[in-house]
């Protein structure tokens, strides 16, 4: 009985199959033969069309065929230029593989595209290649530092720290920016969070590109904001709400905590039993609240009136935040609760309310355009993810490399249907 076939496109330019067959170890081997005339001197860079023999043959891993591996094999052509002294030959340069790589252009942008989300050790062990071939595509084939060519405008710059490794201060700077299409782009990781380092960064950004920022977003570091206001005159510094959220929030907190040190010993074992669960409760807003986290929180205000107060003090601000208003009403509606707050008699927002002041134009440019941070949070949940994925990324280049990769991935290497009219 005949087997069943299909035919597979090879996709490589300007060459012809030869033969195929399928080695002991169950691998494809195809054998082709370049049908490209002529090649460029290596002397001179002219093009040179005489024939001088062939190279020995080479075998170059390609994209798997239902499964199997399969391998590109044929014999390279070697052309004289008789132009240059003493006639030297050159190898024929092929438009689908680069010079001395062990692998076709397509071979290696399907080994980038396994990388996405997984690591370098597990990627050599699904494909059966070396740890170093690898790390050798991902060196060859993705830049280490950003590529301004390809970009016509940056919108919205983020600008976060983050700790190589837990528990130790060697803090790095990540750059990035949300594109107009909402598209988030890694733009450098800086070795530190100075200043200095930062301002020398914003100064290497073309000069077109900079007068297209129109809004930075970043934490309370002045480091960041000083470099942004200095560097990118005119922008809009946007202290992230995340940020902002999580001091009055924290502050709020802090009261609890005292609080229910002071019922521990003041109730008897079975009525603090019954704030069980309070902490929780009291950090979600009302409308998340289940009824029995509601009981819970009846109990405790009834104890503590005072965290009551901070409750709905810290549910208020963010009602401000959820607005859609304009800025100066926002400020009128924040300096109105900075009045509420001094009127209450808490002391637990007083550190907030400083921060509040000191950050005040910084914090309230939210309500301008609701521009915002949130990219840069979830872009730094995905660094903190490829980190722990591979077990610490202390090298700034390879960490870039990783980030892009993560980003832009699936765009660049993952198989596209092409477009019908």
């Amino acid at each position: 009985m005949a087997r069943a076939q299909v035919s597979v496109p090879l996709n490589i330019p300007e060459v012809q199959v030869l033969k195929s067959e399928i080695n002991q170890r169950g691998e494809l081997i195809i054998t082709i033969e370049s049908t490209k005339e002529g090649t460029a001197c290596r002397i001179c860079g002219k093009w040179i069309e005489k024939m001088h023999g062939h190279d020995d043959w080479v075998t170059v891993r390609h994209l798997p065929v239902f499964g199997r591996p399969s391998y590109i094999r044929y014999w390279p052509r070697r052309y004289q230029c008789l132009k240059c002294e003493g006639k030297p030959t050159t190898t024929q340069r092929l438009d689908w593989q680069e010079a001395n790589s062990p692998h076709t252009f397509m071979y290696d942008e399907h080994l980038l595209l396994q990388l996405v989300g997984s690591t370098i050790a597990d990627v050599s062990i699904k494909e059966n290649v070396s740890y170093d071939s690898v790390l050798g595509v991902m060196e060859r084939r993705i830049e280490k530092k950003i590529d301004w060519s390809v970009y016509s405008e940056l919108s919205t710059l983020g600008m976060d720290e983050i700790a190589l490794k837990k528990g130790h201060r060697d803090f790095v700077t990540v750059v990035s920016v949300r594109l107009k299409d909402q598209r988030i782009v890694i733009l450098g990781v800086l070795k530190n969070r100075e200043k200095d380092t930062v301002i020398a960064f914003l100064r290497s950004i073309p000069q077109r590109l900079t007068k297209t920022i129109h809004t930075v977003c970043c934490d309370m570091y002045e480091g960041f904001s000083e470099a942004a206001r200095e560097e990118l005159k005119g922008v809009t510094i946007v202290v992230d709400r995340f940020h902002v959220t999580q001091h009055y929030h924290e502050a709020a907190d802090d009261l609890r905590q005292e609080e229910l040190r002071r019922l521990k010993k003041e109730l008897s074992k079975e009525e603090y039993q019954q704030l069980k669960g309070s902490m929780w409760a009291f950090r979600k807003h009302p409308s998340d609240l289940r009824p029995e986290e509601r009981s819970i929180l009846r109990i405790l205000f009834k104890h503590a009136p005072s965290l009551k107060q901070a409750y709905t003090l810290r549910e208020e601000l963010t009602a401000i935040f959820e607005q859609t208003i304009p800025k100066t009403k926002a400020e009128k509606k924040m300096r109105a609760w900075i009045q509420r707050v001094k009127a209450s008699k808490l002391t637990c927002f007083d550190r907030f309310i400083g921060t509040l002041e000191n950050w005040w134009d910084e914090i309230t440019n939210f309500f301008h355009e609701r521009a915002n941070s949130g990219f840069v949070e979830g872009l730094n949940n995905k660094i903190k993810v490829i980190k722990r994925r591979c077990y610490g990324i202390f090298n700034l280049d390879h960490l870039f490399q990783r980030i892009f990769l993560d980003l832009e991935g699936y765009r660049l290497f993952a198989w596209q249907p092409p477009d019908v009219a």
